[in-house]
């Protein structure tokens, strides 16, 4: 039985998988970024020898177009195989998790108005009872 660090070898080394690695690849050069522009890329791919670098705000492209040379010195660095080109553009679909911090940022009315029989004995959950009712009457 082969070794799960066997078969990633394989699979790595097979040429049929050589988008694994170009990914892999991508991702290191990411990181070699600066950390204030690799705050603003939001993925990376290559196609037809071009380098295409997917930002998240017009900020950041004017940053990537002034820093070019930077880049191009960490490519031929990285050695990434048959990139001619790089190019950046900012997309124009909204992240899920800005609009899920807008959601929970909304507010919401209570419906509930308080009135509710204590019956409970035990004085330390009849005192959290009426603390709860106090919290919704304030809303």
């Amino acid at each position: 039985m082969k070794k799960l660090s066997e078969i990633l070898y394989h699979l790595k080394n097979n040429p049929e998988f050589r988008r694994i690695n170009t990914q892999e690849t991508i991702h290191k050069f990411i990181e070699l970024l600066p950390p204030k522009m690799k705050k603003g890329v939001k993925f990376a791919y290559i196609r037809q020898q071009i380098f295409f670098f997917v930002l998240t705000h017009p900020v950041y492209k004017m940053e990537f177009e002034y820093n070019k040379s930077l880049i191009n010195d960490l490519l031929k660095q990285s050695n990434i195989a048959n990139v001619q080109e790089i190019r950046f553009f900012v997309t124009n679909k909204i992240e899920k998790k800005e609009q899920e911090k807008q959601a929970i940022n909304e507010s919401y009315k209570e419906r509930s108005y308080g009135i509710f029989a204590n019956k409970i004995t035990d004085k330390k959950l009849h005192d959290k009872f009426e603390e709860i009712r106090a919290i919704i009457k304030n809303s």
